[in-house]
């Protein structure tokens, strides 16, 4: 196994030192369970999708093409066109 050297926030090595002694495992073992916990969640979803997934589905009345077909869709609304005066 490889030595990484990495400084941490104090409050975030309280936290580890704290789940550490509760736990009774090293410190090397927490960090290397929440970085494999963190590791797993992000390759399942990008953090992207997480931030918005409560608005996923909200708005109503709207094409049910329209993540596929938007440009389509812009025309038909008259963006991209030009206007008279421009």
């Amino acid at each position: 196994m490889k030595t990484l050297t990495v400084r941490l926030p104090e409050a975030l090595v309280a936290q580890i030192e704290a789940e550490s002694r509760r736990r009774k495992l090293s410190k090397s073992d927490v960090v290397r369970e929440r970085l494999a916990v963190s590791a797993q969640s992000s390759s399942s979803r990008p953090a992207s999708y997480d931030a918005i997934a409560d608005l996923v589905g909200s708005v109503g009345g709207l094409p049910s093409d329209l993540g596929a077909r938007k440009k389509k869709h812009l025309k038909s609304m008259g963006y991209g066109r030009r206007h008279p005066g421009r």
